[in-house]
């Protein structure tokens, strides 16, 4: 009894060993489609070892001398590290595909069709789970089991019949190319290589039209349809290990050769790869690779926002302080372009903040008014300004200061000093506007590439600051590596820092901000390594450094020679003119009780303006700065980085960056049969 227990026991070893030692055709060829089934091949590479350790042993009494048993101890120590390889990977991906899980469980919640569909794999694949889970408790428990035990379990797994595992899995495989009635139709959909209409394309087209399931993933959505994918090929994985070790164990208990059996079973599997790995390279080229940061439920300034401060402001002027003549012949619309240089007679104008800069768009609104100042510490001028007509700028409440009473009067009898309402163009310590212009490259060094973007305000100066990760290999990335790279941390009045080098300094002359998707269009051997503005003209001007790199080895190529910063040249005077984004009287973004959509796209670029006269008193300057982090999950190398506009009609919006996440669809290599 013990001899046979001990035979049972080494044979179950041999058999789960020859399912993953044995080379098949799509093992071989599928290594670059996903990381996961790359590791497949080195596992298979591992188990070899151990197979050498125990192909010279005989199957018979003899097993049992000394010697087999210390071979038995080193395959299973093989097999224990092993194991521990898989579980590693099954680890790391399954947060990601939880993820997408979820998103897809929540976009199609009232598609009743696609719903139907995504509840018939999921349950397909629970069951092919499931018994992959009892074949595992088998390896576990093998020194206990009865023969007919694993037997039954062998039938069961190839039976040809509604319940067995080739059936489940014909079953995820129709189902995810699109169900049809009949035999005929499903050998249309089994030899059909398009994509359309199928339930992966369907689904990928659904998750793009869901901004916020995106930013909640925060997976692209070729990433998006890349973490469906790795469910799918490992459950087909441990279908197809079942089976090869159902057939082999058939087969050694005496059941029959299933040699013709074991072929036909492999075939089909390759086929199904085959048409798989076609329809999954179609749906991720059509694919978007863009990772935005949607609206946080509530806005935090200076977490999860932040903005550019009295760079054109709503500023209270009489006209008389607006000439060096101290006249009031002209009206508030003469002066469109000039400065205050006095305070006649020590009026209003002595009980506010001087404008130090440029006045600019002067216009009269009503004689008489009264005005609530804002506190001292803060960037505002007004809280809000009642005139006696009945118009109120800026939303009216309990005034903290008071409101002062402010009036016009007339000169001489003749003319009339009129106080005007203008914009302000003034620096000084309450004016945050300035934008590094100091490369932030990645270490490349040490291998590393950037992940991810952010905007942060250091010392009153707005970054990009960048996420570097090392670069491991088929586009993977050392998580344990991301970190965010500090920026630099300079003052604009520090010595050796000079405007127009270092940073660049907003004005009413020199306030737009270029929107673009920097990449490599024909290049699919590049990703970017780092980032940086320059002023183009009088525009703020995205400019990303792009470096080759070796997909497999996961490897830079000499990035100091092989690196290129790109950009997009175009102007608004250039021969291909980029369009202007127009946003005028709006309220401060912050408001909105609605999440903002992009509304901008390539080659286009926005200018930065007042708040709305009536909605805010002209107090703000807008658009504000999302300073969210953009990185996806997983991280990934990028093949470009953009800068973006989004809103909501009547509001003034957010710029923000944006992420392009590699391509990985070229290496969606359909295997090849090398038998």
């Amino acid at each position: 009894m013990q001899l046979l227990q001990s035979y049972k026991l080494h044979l179950l070893q041999l058999l789960l060993l020859t399912v993953i030692w044995r080379p098949t055709p799509t093992t071989a060829v599928i290594e670059d489609v996903l990381d996961v089934l790359h590791v497949v091949k080195e596992v298979t590479t591992g188990v070899l070892k151990a197979w050498d350790i125990v192909q010279s042993s005989p199957l018979a009494a003899s097993i049992e001398f000394p010697l087999m048993r210390e071979k038995q101890r080193k395959v299973l120590q093989r097999l224990k590290e092993v194991s521990r390889h898989i579980d590693d990977t099954e680890a790391q991906h399954s947060q990601y595909i939880a993820l997408a899980i979820q998103s897809v469980n929540n976009f199609i919640s009232n598609n009743v069709p696609l719903l139907s569909k995504m509840n018939d794999i999921t349950d397909t694949m629970n069951r092919i789970s499931s018994r992959y889970e009892q074949m595992q408790s088998y390896e576990t428990h093998k020194d206990k089991l009865e023969i007919s035990t694993l037997i039954t379990f062998a039938e069961w797994t190839v039976s040809p019949n509604a319940y067995s595992v080739h059936h489940l899995m014909n079953r995820l495989h129709l189902t995810l190319l699109g169900t049809g009635n009949g035999k005929i139709e499903e050998q249309k959909l089994l030899n059909s290589s398009s994509s359309s209409g199928n339930l992966l394309s369907q689904l990928a087209s659904n998750y793009e039209k869901s901004l916020d399931e995106m930013c909640h993933t925060k997976q692209s959505p070729q990433q998006f349809v890349y973490s469906l994918y790795t469910d799918i090929a490992l459950t087909e994985l441990k279908g197809y290990t079942m089976m090869e070790f159902s057939w082999m164990m058939l087969r050694v208990y005496g059941r029959g050769n299933f040699t013709q059996e074991a072929e036909l079973m492999r075939r089909d599997y390759e086929k199904r790869v085959e048409r798989t790995l076609k329809l999954l390279r179609e749906v991720m080229q059509r694919s978007d690779r863009i990772v935005y940061r949607c609206d946080p439920q509530k806005h935090i300034k200076n977490e999860t926002y932040d903005e550019v401060t009295r760079l054109l402001q709503g500023y209270i002027v009489n006209e008389v302080d607006l000439n060096t003549d101290d006249t009031c012949r002209e009206t508030c619309d003469f002066y469109q372009s000039t400065r205050s240089d006095s305070c006649f007679k020590e009026l209003y104008c002595a009980r506010q903040p001087k404008c130090t800069g440029k006045i600019y768009n002067c216009q009269f609104v009503d004689s008489d008014m009264w005005v609530c100042p804002s506190p001292l510490n803060g960037s505002r001028r007004y809280e809000y300004i009642e005139y006696e007509n009945g118009r109120t700028l800026g939303q009216r409440k309990t005034c903290s200061r008071g409101t002062t009473k402010v009036d016009s009067w007339w000169r001489y009898l003749f003319w009339h000093c009129s106080y005007c309402f203008c914009l302000c163009d003034e620096q000084g310590i309450k004016s945050d506007r300035f934008f590094n212009l100091r490369e932030s490259v990645a270490d490349v060094k040490q291998n590393k590439v950037v992940t991810g973007l952010r905007f942060v305000k250091r010392n009153r100066v707005f970054h990009l600051q960048i996420q570097e990760g090392q670069l491991l290999p088929r586009g993977s990335i050392n998580a344990s590596t991301l970190a965010w790279k500090p920026v630099d941390d300079y003052k604009i009045f520090d010595r050796n820092v000079a405007k127009g080098r270092d940073y660049h300094t907003m004005s009413y002359e020199s306030r737009s901000i270029d929107l673009d998707d920097i990449m490599k269009m024909d290049d699919n051997s590049f990703v970017v390594t780092g980032v940086r503005f320059r002023v183009l003209g009088a525009h703020l001007n995205l400019e990303a450094r792009l470096s080759e790199f070796d997909f497999k080895r996961g490897e830079l190529v000499q990035p100091e020679v092989n690196s290129v910063w790109q950009s997009n040249d175009n102007t608004d005077v250039s021969g291909e003119r980029r369009q202007k984004l127009k946003i005028h009287n709006v309220d401060v973004p912050t408001r909105t009780v609605v999440s903002s959509l992009v509304a901008s796209k390539h080659n286009e670029y926005i200018e930065f303006v007042n708040s709305g006269m009536d909605k805010d008193a002209a107090q703000s300057t807008v658009p504000y700065l999302d300073i969210q982090d953009v990185v996806s999950s997983p991280p990934v190398p990028l093949a470009g980085i953009g800068i973006y506009y989004k809103t909501r009609p009547g509001f003034g919006g957010f710029v923000a960056p944006k992420i392009i996440t590699y391509d990985f669809s070229p290496h969606v290599q359909v295997p090849k049969n090398t038998n």
